[in-house]
């Protein structure tokens, strides 16, 4: 199998800042094989109450003293801090009533967990509360740890004695311990897990340990999750093991903290290719990218890690970008997700996914084409489903990602692409709305302007025909995410167990907005879409 790299076309501008920056973002992609991603104060505070035999313990501790907010939560807005806070919580009184205070400060410690606990009972719990977003095993997770928390201020020691009584955090209206509850005795009784629950099997407590059924990865991941490992492997006997040696690899990047998820790299490198094909964008693309993609698709589709589930979401994006490099795949492996309906992100899903059944839309149009016989019926259905799912003010949310502007950009460029003429009414009405929430600076956001989602609503704008209407707004998006950093430094905005950031992901979308606004504002040469090509002969 040959190495050879994509040729680039002579028109393009080999010096340009677009160009340098690909070539970066490929490079990048070789570079980090596990994928890149945020560490993420849930998942570090696990390890901190599960694995203090890691190393790097008290970097840990001292990553949740310093990413503690002033008001004395963790996490982002709204309720997205409800988990990430409970986590800390839990894990600081952990250490604090459990381990030797080596490396880190007691009164710190002591402090910090004061300031949540203020916080959790007065203001970011109970029924009175924002409720918690569509995370991940969100209703097992603030169960399990409320459960915790509790356990921990039955009896506490006397920097604490002000607690006593206050019995367990009090969680959100409409949730409860009933799931919970279920799954232990599901697991209690020996029978197997659901796939889709290994990525938060440290919700189960000491009985996660080998728990009958379930088995690490060759790498060494269960459920792709550093928690969800640890919670499984349990203390270590002294023996070296794939799943030991995966966690002490977690711990690099980020000095001792890990991320939800680990390695990402089928989900990273179809998106990121994707994104900058849709702009017309061409990167030096190594043949063993393309072929490790391909090699990522079996019989039952692609997983975005190894010990998940595959999913149609994964899956589509895959295949979608194979066939943007010039190996369309055949996608039947989509027809497990389904439902009749719409195509459910994994078999099982409670709820359903805007920008999953958008990636689908996508694979099954490019892969097949709009005039296949039998491909026409399920474009259809896609398209109504999606048009069906628009909110009445033109934009649509996900249960992927926090930001509107996502789930819009994902659906409109679907839409766009192989929705036809019944199409067109929703797409404009997405145009119109993301018009008239742009910010006075040029920028989009849902809580702040930021580059990722200021790509995200540039790229809407550059995906319809330009008019009076977006011209202004075009010039004034591009003039200010030029003057933006790539995001690497932005709050998360993607959903797993608590808001993450996907690096690379992200900056191929700024990138891709960057280079497809100077096509249309200057325009700058560019290479099409349609000449994306890789061999792997």
């Amino acid at each position: 199998m040959s190495t050879e790299a994509l040729p680039r076309d002579a028109g393009a501008a080999k010096d340009s800042g677009s160009t340098r920056a690909v070539d970066e973002l490929i490079a990048e992609l070789s570079r980090h094989p596990s994928g890149r991603t945020s560490a993420s104060p849930y998942e570090t505070a696990r390890l901190v109450s599960l694995a203090p035999w890691l190393p790097r313990h008290a970097d840990r501790i001292q990553y949740l003293l310093a990413g503690q907010r002033p008001d004395g939560g963790w996490g982002g807005p709204d309720g997205y801090a409800l988990v990430p806070t409970l986590s800390a919580v839990e894990g600081l009184l952990a250490a604090s009533l459990h381990d030797e205070p080596v490396g880190w400060s007691p009164a710190a410690v002591h402090d910090a967990i004061d300031r949540a606990l203020r916080l959790l009972f007065d203001r970011l719990a109970g029924p009175s509360t924002c409720p918690v977003p569509d995370l991940p095993a969100a209703d097992l997770i603030v169960p399990a740890l409320v459960d915790r928390i509790a356990d921990h201020l039955a009896d506490p020691p006397a920097w604490l004695v002000h607690w006593r009584g206050f019995g367990p955090p009090p969680m959100p209206a409409g949730m409860d311990r009933q799931r919970l509850d279920r799954v232990r005795l599901l697991v209690g009784s020996g029978r197997p897990i659901p796939p889709k629950l290994l990525h938060a099997l440290e919700i189960l407590g000491p009985a996660a340990r080998r728990a009958a059924g379930v088995t690490a990865t060759a790498a060494g991941p269960v459920g792709a999750s550093p928690a969800a490992t640890a919670a499984w492997l349990g203390d270590p006997d002294g023996t070296q093991s794939a799943p030991l040696d995966y966690l002490t690899r977690a711990l690099g990047e980020h000095g001792g903290a890990v991320p939800c998820a680990t390695p990402i790299a089928v989900f990273e490198r179809s998106w990121v290719l994707s994104t900058l094909a849709r702009a017309g964008v061409l990167p030096t693309v190594p043949a063993k990218l393309v072929a490790g993609l391909r090699d990522a698709l079996g019989p039952d589709g692609a997983a975005t890690g190894p010990g998940l589930p595959t999913d149609a979401d994964t899956t589509a994006v895959t295949l979608y970008t194979l066939a943007l490099l010039g190996h369309p795949t055949d996608p039947t492996c989509l027809w497990r997700f389904d439902t009749g309906e719409h195509f459910g992100t994994w078999q099982g899903e409670d709820g359903a996914s805007v920008t999953t059944n958008a990636h689908v839309l996508e694979a099954f149009g490019r892969c097949l084409g709009g005039d296949d016989p039998a491909t026409a019926p399920v474009l259809r259905r896609l398209t109504g489903w999606l048009i069906d799912h628009q909110h009445a003010d033109g934009r649509w949310t996900d249960r992927w990602h926090a930001s509107p502007y996502y789930a819009t950009y994902c659906a409109v460029l679907a839409l766009r692409g192989y929705g036809g003429p019944s199409a067109d009414a929703a797409l404009r009405r997405a145009v119109s709305w993301v018009l008239e929430n742009q910010r006075a600076d040029g920028s989009w956001g849902r809580w702040q302007g930021t580059a990722e989602e200021t790509a995200y609503g540039l790229l809407v704008l550059l995906a319809v025909p330009p008019s009076s209407t977006t011209r202004d707004a075009t010039v004034a998006a591009a003039h200010r995410l030029s003057t933006m950093q790539d995001g690497a430094t932005e709050s998360p905005l993607w959903h797993d167990k608590d808001l993450y950031h996907p690096v690379l992901i992200v900056r191929a979308a700024v990138v891709a907005a960057r280079a497809a606004a100077a096509v249309r504002v200057n325009g700058s040469a560019h290479i099409p879409a349609s000449r994306w090509t890789a061999s792997l002969e």
